[in-house]
Parts: structure tokens; C-alpha cells; sequence
């Protein structure tokens, strides 16, 4: 891997890690448009890491208040009352999904779930069922002529149960094309949580499942065509770029619908659908020299 394509691709995950497009799906997408080798499963969990020191750094009084609530609970009944301190252990819960799952099913992710018609595939139908989300979120808030408006649920309400489901729709985002962020927030919202709350527990959540997984794979950086420095490079790069996205997009969700990135997804599905057809492009490209 050239230092050009490391930059490209460290772009690319930091653009794309928090919205939910699917980051995997996107590093995947533009080596082959672009002819370069597939960078596989190591290079994206790895360059994971810079967008998730993002997200730390971005929530990083809220990480200090909950790791610090949770460590007292350990030691003091009266703390494990405290919401910062359930937080903690929603975050556990939540995790073990994609940790048991992310292990049991490894050699599929680094290979046939990259295939670029299930990464279509996993681009429209979760694009819809996002979409469907969003609406069902907006009728609810807004009301209409013969229903009142409901007040959507924040992470205060935040449950055992609605973490596991959480954790499960994370797990999902195993597939390049789902997007964690795009399953999580889906699911949040279809369990009647804000936009805010969804995306917020969204990317707390993500945090040791991607730390997790990037130093698993740490093992594996040097190995083929992809070299330590480029992977590095990537990763700082992913780390600027994501933070600057994760800014934007919890602004953005305050007040703004999910649609665009619907219609974003569903087109790009479609396209590659379109390309693989007509065997501009090969299901597996890159694949044989990654």
C-alpha cells in the first residue's frame, strides 16, 4: 500500500465511521473503484482506532463521569443507583453481542461477507430500514390530526433490555455495508429513543467493541500488502478527519432527518449492483491480491 492510497483510505474511515453508510463498506468500495488491493478486515479495524480516540475525546467528560460512577459502584451499593454507573455496565452488556459474535464468525468477515453484492445488498436494506426509523421517529415527535405527540425516550430510560438489543444491532455492523452507526441509531429510534439519545449511546457503545477488535488485529497489520507506517498514517489521518465529522453530525441530527443518508445508501447499492452486473466491476475485486 502506497502512502497516497494510506491517505486516501484514512479519508475515507474518518469520513464515513460516524454516519451511517457503513465505514467498512466504503474502505471496501473505494480500493476497487480505484484498482488498489483490497485492504481487508486488520487495515479497518486498525484505522477504527483513530476515529474512536475521536470519540473519546469528543465525549470524554461523559466517559470520565461514567468510568469514574463505575468504579465506585464496584465498592460503594448505594453509587449503583447512580445512572453514570448503570452506564457503565449498559456499555458492558452491550459489548458482549459483537465480541462473542466478531469471534465466531472472523474468517466470514474477512471473507465472504466482503463480497460486494452482500455489501449491496446491506446497503439498501438497511438504508430502508433506517429510513423507515427515522419516519416512524419523526410521525411520533410531530404527531398529526388524530394523534398527539409522543415523547421519545432518553438515555435516562436506558435499560438492561434495550442495551442488549442494542449491543445485537451493533453486532450486525460485523457485515461491511450495515454500518454501526446506522444499525444502532435504527434500532434506538425504533425502540422509541431521540435522535440524539440513539447516536449518543451509539457511539459510546462502539468504543471497546473497536478498541477490542483494533488491538485483536494489531497482529496481523504487517502481513500482505499492507505495511505498518501506511496503516499508522491512516489511522492519524481517520483520527483529524473523524473528529471533525463527529462534531458536525451531532449538531446535525438535533434537528435534521436521516433521509439523505437513506437515499445516499439506497443509490449506492443500486449503482453497485448495477456495476457488478454488468461486470464493470468483480464481486471480489482486489480480493485475490489483498
Amino acid at each position: 500500500m502506497s502512502w497516497f492510497e494510506s491517505f486516501v483510505l484514512g479519508l475515507v474511515q474518518g469520513l464515513t465511521e460516524f454516519l451511517p453508510i457503513s465505514s467498512s463498506a466504503h474502505l471496501r468500495l473505494t480500493a476497487a473503484f480505484a484498482g488498489w488491493h483490497d485492504p481487508g478486515a486488520a487495515f479497518t479495524a486498525i484505522t477504527q482506532i483513530g476515529t474512536e480516540a475521536a470519540v473519546i475525546i469528543y465525549f470524554r467528560k461523559d466517559i470520565a463521569r461514567i468510568l469514574s460512577s463505575w468504579f465506585r459502584s464496584l465498592f460503594d451499593r448505594d453509587m449503583r443507583r447512580d445512572h453514570d454507573a448503570q452506564m457503565g455496565w449498559l456499555v458492558i452488556v452491550g459489548s458482549i453481542p459483537i465480541g462473542v459474535l466478531g469471534v465466531t464468525f472472523k474468517d466470514q468477515i474477512e471473507g465472504p461477507f466482503r463480497d460486494l453484492r452482500l455489501i449491496a445488498t446491506t446497503l439498501i436494506v438497511m438504508g430502508i430500514v433506517l429510513g423507515i426509523a427515522d419516519r416512524l421517529a419523526a410521525r411520533e415527535e410531530v404527531g398529526g390530526k388524530h394523534r398527539a405527540a409522543r415523547e421519545r425516550k432518553s438515555l435516562q430510560d436506558l435499560g438492561v433490555r434495550d442495551g442488549l438489543i442494542y449491543g445485537l444491532c451493533q453486532a450486525m455492523a460485523l457485515i461491511p455495508g450495515v454500518s454501526r452507526s446506522g444499525a444502532t441509531i435504527s434500532g434506538g429510534l425504533l425502540m422509541g429513543y431521540t435522535r440524539e439519545a440513539a447516536a449518543r449511546y451509539s457511539f459510546l457503545l462502539a468504543i471497546p467493541a473497536v478498541l477490542a477488535s483494533g488491538v485483536f488485529e494489531l497482529k496481523d497489520a504487517g502481513e500482505g500488502h499492507v505495511s505498518w507506517g501506511p496503516t499508522i498514517f491512516a489511522t492519524v489521518v481517520a483520527f483529524v478527519v473523524g473528529y471533525v465529522v463527529i462534531s458536525w453530525f451531532m449538531k446535525f441530527i438535533s434537528s435534521k432527518s436521516f433521509m439523505p443518508f437513506v437515499y445516499y445508501r439506497v443509490i449506492l447499492g443500486i449503482v453497485l449492483f448495477a456495476l457488478v452486473s454488468a461486470g464493470v466491476l468483480s464481486p471480489h475485486a482486489g480480493e485475490s491480491a489483498g
